[in-house]
């Protein structure tokens, strides 16, 4: 299930619904080990740690029975869903996270975090549909030649098929050598996005160490961040520099 499919599932206002419809059956309430088998399908690595530590941050809060243990509604199921999604589909930060859940908890109706106009969300990880490289070529305009050099160049890395991030990436390299830009003028893009990754593993080393899964999504939240930060200081870098060649 998508991170939109999972946006319509959850409605904290449906407890509200069942209440005011006159229903008095209490909704069925699952243990953390049902709610981790039901889940299971759909998000194979989520563990104990993992539902525990979501709690610890506050993204959901099961009730709990007089000997202390967690009972998860069914809303607390699609919550979780939802949470689950935006963090493996669109890399999500914990605090974005946090942010929409507040709206959908006061009752309002919030566009998914990062949504553009079209409904996509950016992310720094490839997902969604594949493509063959005639499938890309087709939905980009690109040239096979110009495919090849993108190879050549390291901009892109060939595989058996491919994801929207090089679709976006090719449909890119269209648009610049328009420009006059060639993918071969791109070589040492490669090397910087290397660079970068390299400093965000370094920064994510003591997390990383560890191996439980709340480590886990730790290190994949910090790493979203990271990037997401360096990315305003690269587009700044540029448009500085731009503005003094433009100047």
């Amino acid at each position: 299930m998508t991170a939109q499919a999972a946006h319509r599932s959850y409605d904290p206002r449906d407890a509200g619904q069942a209440k005011s419809s006159g229903k008095t059956a209490a909704p069925q309430l699952l243990s953390i080990g049902q709610v981790l088998a039901r889940l299971a399908k759909e998000f194979p690595e989520l563990s104990n740690s993992k539902l525990r530590f979501l709690e610890e941050q506050g993204l959901v809060s099961p009730s709990r029975t007089k000997s202390g243990y967690r009972k998860f509604s069914p809303q607390d199921v699609e919550r979780l869903r939802l949470i689950l999604s935006m963090q493996r589909d669109h890399y999500l930060p914990l605090k974005v996270i946090r942010g929409h859940l507040a709206d959908l908890d006061a009752g309002r109706a919030p566009a998914l975090p990062g949504a553009a106009a079209n409904g996509q969300i950016s992310t720094i990880i490839p997902a969604g549909r594949r493509y063959q490289r005639d499938d890309v070529l087709r939905e980009t305009g690109a040239t096979p030649a110009l495919f090849s050099d993108a190879i050549s160049a390291s901009v892109i890395t060939p595989a058996e098929s491919y994801g929207d991030d090089t679709v976006s990436v090719i449909r890119s390299l269209v648009a610049l050598q328009r420009c006059g830009i060639e993918p071969r003028h791109l070589r040492g893009y490669r090397a910087t996005a290397e660079r970068e990754v390299s400093m965000i593993e370094s920064a994510l080393l003591p997390i990383a160490r560890r191996k439980d899964a709340a480590s886990r999504a730790r290190a994949a939240e910090l790493s979203g961040e990271i990037a997401g930060q360096l990315d305003v200081i690269r587009a700044s870098l540029v448009r500085s520099a731009l503005g003094r060649l433009l100047s």
